[in-house]
């Protein structure tokens, strides 16, 4: 007994040691302030999982499994990097290995071209690109690309996936109910192929992906319309080629672009990083007002309390979290006005409507302006709508306007696994929501109805907000979905733009001169105490982040490694 105590209590000790290591690590690392020399470049990488605003992966996440990239952390560097004495100018290092939506690159390209405006270059170096790749980096004053860059400029294509067979084979069976004929969610269980209504849907996208970012391209990069058809029959490029093409301006390795932008005064090119910059005040750059406007970031799979990574579906975005921001933000006598900011494509139905509950009633406070991102569509339109005013970029996808419900009869695949179940019942309807059996045709019509009484609650709701009739909301619902520019056409938002013109919008309504300074707080705030981060559960939020980052960044980095080009690789099994 007295072992087992004295090695029980030695095991605690090192624990305790290890933490209060661990804990001045992440102190001496938050505090450290890295100085920023004059005649310095910017770097802003472009590469792996670009995220909305941090994910909630707790400080350890941070420090071992490194900080993720944002688009909220590009925009702001940009936005100093323009007015910085210190700073020279920007590369853009871009990769085709990035997640950034059609609307996030929107983004960077309009703070892209505010510090050019500014008078300092911005300059793209790349060794893989792809058509989304070429359109943001047009936005910059020259395309550097490596010797032996890998170019993929090829038509667009959207696809969709369907699990209805293995689930046959399984023997799992939905009992899917969707609202309606363009909810082309459901199609992933009910179907083994799209519906007409879904490609009916997805044409429209196209149509609209494709006028906009050919347009972008030809404007930018001087290439006739026609021209960049005829590109992409070629579709894969050698740098060469790409040069030829007009897709690069020059070939250069990054050491030498380097010693080409150093000073001749400079051993090598004086640089910071994103990260590093992102410790630069913007108080210190004369950014900041009297008057404050707050900016409420909500990204993610819409389900649960808490927001959280899950190792599977990504950064979830949980209503008590959210709705907790809301408020802090309404009681906030400095804040005169608040952007919502949404990167959604929706999710749980309950906890969409009590995230959009808490718009409403920070509406009747103070403005709210949504500002939509990559996607803000089915629960992430249901969380905006209540706003004083939606803003999008012209490629957010949003809408969608529908609704999924169900379930799966299990019963076959459980027999598959020797598992049976046997029920006793008191009372109708006792096994409504079985998985072990299928809606009876009772069962079936009772669940049907109230699904549509759900929905069509919500869609008199959005009717009454957007200043429309129940009935044209319903030609724009049903599941539908559109791009910012078709929903500002057809009334489901106010304007389009990015998070630029959504602060601008927020100033009109709060009366705040146009040409008057705010200062722009971010919530949820970032998490600096280690201490505080631990006992909040930021250890739990740091092992899920790392086995997300393992699952979505790792692992299909590699997966793309060996299937986007040549892959130089011998068999070594036989070297021992």
């Amino acid at each position: 007994m007295k072992a087992f105590l004295r090695n029980f209590f030695a095991g605690f000790l090192a624990l305790v040691v290890f933490t209060a290591i661990c804990y001045l690590v992440a102190k001496s690392k938050l505090e450290e302030k890295p100085e920023i020399k004059d005649r310095s470049y910017l770097i802003v990488d472009i590469y792996g999982e670009i995220f909305e605003y941090d994910p909630p992966t707790g400080v350890m996440g941070g420090m071992f499994e490194g900080k993720p990239e944002t688009l909220n952390r590009i925009l702001c560097n940009l936005e100093k990097a323009a007015v910085d004495d210190r700073i020279e100018g920007v590369i853009m290092k871009l990769s085709a290995s990035n997640t950034a939506g059609g609307a996030m690159h929107q983004e960077m390209r309009r703070a892209i071209k505010k510090v050019r405006k500014a008078g300092k270059p911005v300059y793209a170096f790349t060794d893989d690109m792809d058509r989304n790749t070429v359109s943001l980096a047009s936005a910059c004053d020259s395309i550097f690309a490596t010797p032996t860059a890998w170019v993929v400029f090829t038509g667009m294509s959207l696809t969709s996936m369907h699990v209805k067979s293995m689930l046959d084979k399984l023997g799992i069976n939905p009992n899917i109910h969707k609202i309606k004929d363009y909810k082309s969610a459901a199609e992933l269980v009910t179907r083994t192929d799209l519906s007409p209504e879904a490609k009916e849907n997805l044409r429209w996208l196209l149509d609209e992906f494709w006028d906009m970012q050919l347009s972008v391209i030809s404007e930018e990069r001087g290439i006739p319309i026609e021209k960049i058809e005829e590109l992409m029959e070629h579709a894969i490029f050698m740098a060469e080629e790409a040069k030829e093409a007009g897709l690069v301006d020059r070939l250069v390795y990054w050491s030498d672009l380097a010693d080409q932008l150093k000073r001749e005064d400079d051993e090598k090119l004086r640089t910071v990083s994103q990260a590093d910059y992102a410790t630069v005040d913007p108080e210190e750059l004369g950014l900041k007002g009297d008057k404050k406007i707050a900016v409420v970031h909500a990204q993610g799979m819409i389900g649960g309390r808490k927001n959280k990574v899950d190792p599977l579906f990504g950064v979830m975005m949980g209503h008590e979290s959210v709705c907790s921001e809301l408020r802090r933000a309404r009681r906030d006598k400095d804040v005169a006005a608040v952007i919502f900011r949404v990167d959604s494509g929706g999710g749980e139905g309950l906890a969409s409507d009590i995230i959009g509950h808490e718009v409403r009633i920070l509406a009747d406070e103070k403005p709210v302006v949504v500002s939509m991102v990559d996607v803000a569509g089915s629960g992430g339109y249901m969380i905006a709508y209540r706003a004083t005013k939606i803003v999008a970029d012209p490629l957010t996808i949003t809408g969608s306007i529908g609704s999924i419900s169900g379930k799966f009869n299990m019963t076959a695949f459980h027999r598959k696994l020797g598992i049976t179940h046997d029920f006793v019942t008191k009372g109708p309807m006792a096994l409504l929501f079985s998985q072990y059996r299928d809606f009876t045709e009772a069962e079936r019509e009772r669940f049907e109805k109230n699904h549509w009484d759900g929905f069509n609650m919500w869609l008199a709701d959005v009717a009454k907000y957007r200043g429309m009739t129940f009935e044209e909301a319903e030609k724009l619902a049903h599941g539908r979905v559109w791009t910012g520019r078709q929903a500002k056409a057809n009334g489901l938002i106010d304007e389009v733009g990015g998070l630029d013109r959504a602060i601008e919008l927020a100033k009109e309504l709060a009366e705040i001169p146009a040409g008057e300074k705010v200062t722009v707080v971010h919530y949820p705030k970032r998490e600096k105490s280690f201490l505080s981060s631990l006992l909040g559960g930021g250890l739990a939020a740091s092992v899920r982040w790392a086995a997300y980052r393992y699952l979505h960044q790792d692992v299909l980095e590699t997966a793309r490694s060996l299937s986007s080009g040549p892959v130089y690789i011998m068999d070594d099994s036989w070297i021992k």
